[in-house]
């Protein structure tokens, strides 16, 4: 009587299902689904590996929000050469602020459609573009008409990479408030150097080859998104860094319908556009207020650089600052000091001292933007973080447009002294916002 061959040892499968059965929190890091599946060395490895990926993403999305400064930066020190060169007033230079806010508005519009449809890598080289087809338009020196048109591009596409980025890093939670102070904190650094290039250009028979500069760097950037970002979506960007994106949203609506039915969102986003463009507004026209009513020189055009460093040192060597009284509470304080700065600016007829006082508000200014994204990723729900950041970033864009031409609409009008009272409303208006914002409490998940 032959023997039954022995049945094989049966292999119990632990793993299986596992992972469905674990709820996972929709910025969950990839390796704690592994644990105790995996050797302590090999998860090690893979988080060194993801923490590397994690890093080269970070500073791939600097370098745009660098561009990004380098391009808000150069306007103040080439206004009084673009209305010279086409000869027009404040009113109708200000049109290039015009373009640009309805470029920004329809980029902010569109992420939220493109953003799901084709995803953020793709969305984020569209962005990158558009604005190396705008720049290519602005150095070749065009007629005004053409010229504005260009900003009207380079605005959607500032617009999608903005929203998109602004999202990605709200999505890393390690160490969020250090990392989107220091990403806030680029922008200041290209809005910070590119005046010092500008204020050159504008002395030069060729002014416009100054959009030769941004036009590189402008290329560089899509080089960069394509090679790190390789046309994904988020999600699998996430992964690749150790990190699980999931829509927990139960709602049938789409999440542009439950954006714009969030309170919040637009409280913040009235506070973005404010602030976004009171920014731009003292960067882009101090210089003019400079030279016409304090009587500066030709040099005037580096106090632009003035108020950009501090804004830049703000978002950084006040980070402690905001840790130790809390973010909310520290933005009160910023925003009265900044008024009391702009009254000072407003009614001390004194060069150096308004030079002083312009990068002191620049200080106070730097590190409110990071504050406000901050806070949208405690109040908002997480499924809706990316897409409501990009609709609040987007709409702060349009202010970084609508403030400074409605500036130099009054300007044309009344003179540029109205410049001081004009950004004291503003600042003032801000503060009523943030104070009917809802308190930082944990968003839900």
């Amino acid at each position: 009587m032959s023997k039954r061959p022995p049945r094989p040892p049966c292999k119990l499968d632990l793993t299986e299902g596992f992972v469905d059965a674990v709820e996972l929190s929709p910025v969950t890091p990839v390796d704690k689904q592994n644990d105790g599946f995996e050797s302590p060395s090999v998860l090690s490895a893979i988080r060194r590996t993801q923490k590397t990926r994690e890093k080269i993403q970070f500073v791939t999305l600097c370098w745009f929000v660098y561009l990004e400064g380098w391009n808000d930066g150069s306007n103040g020190p080439l206004l009084p050469r673009i209305q010279e060169v086409y000869g027009v007033g404040y009113a109708v230079v200000s049109l290039i602020f015009v373009f640009a806010c309805v470029g920004f508005i329809t980029g902010a519009v569109s992420n939220v459609i493109l953003a799901e449809r084709l995803g953020f890598g793709k969305v984020m080289v569209l962005g990158s573009l558009f604005q190396v087809v705008a720049y290519s338009i602005e150095a070749s020196g065009p007629p005004f008409p053409v010229f504005i048109f260009a900003y009207f591009i380079n605005g959607i596409g500032i617009a999608l990479q903005n929203a998109n980025s602004v999202g990605y890093i709200a999505s890393i939670r390690e160490n969020a408030e250090v990392k989107m102070g220091l990403f806030m904190a680029v922008y200041g650094a290209g809005a910070l150097s590119s005046p010092l290039v500008a204020t050159q250009f504008s002395h030069l028979p060729r002014w416009n080859l100054h959009y030769l500069t941004s036009l590189g760097i402008a290329i560089s950037n899509t080089i960069a998104l394509i090679i790190v970002f390789r046309l994904k979506p988020q999600r699998e960007c996430l992964a690749e860094i150790g990190i699980v994106d999931v829509d927990n949203s139960t709602s049938e609506h789409s999440h542009l319908r439950q954006i714009f039915a969030n309170k919040d969102v637009h409280l913040l986003a009235a506070f973005a556009l404010l602030y976004v463009g009171a920014e731009v507004t003292v960067g882009g026209w101090i210089v003019t207020y400079i030279i016409d009513v304090r009587g500066g020189g030709p040099s005037s055009g580096y106090i632009s650089t003035g108020f950009f460093s501090g804004l830049m040192a703000g978002r950084v060597v006040l980070l402690w600052f905001n840790e130790k009284i809390g973010e909310r509470l520290a933005l009160f304080i910023y925003a009265v000091l900044a008024i009391i700065f702009e009254l000072i600016v407003w009614f001390v007829p004194s060069l150096v001292g308004d030079v002083v006082a312009v990068c002191i508000v620049g200080v106070l200014l730097g590190p409110m933007y990071p504050i406000l994204v901050n806070h949208a990723g405690r109040v908002l729900p997480r499924w809706l973080l990316t897409g409501a950041i990009g609709w609040i970033a987007g709409v702060g864009q349009a202010g970084s447009a609508l403030v400074p031409f409605i500036v130099g609409a009054i300007a044309q009008k009344s003179g540029i002294k109205t410049l001081q009272p004009i950004l004291v409303g503003i600042l003032g208006l801000m503060t009523a916002l943030w104070a009917l914002a809802s308190r930082g409490s944990r968003r839900p998940d």
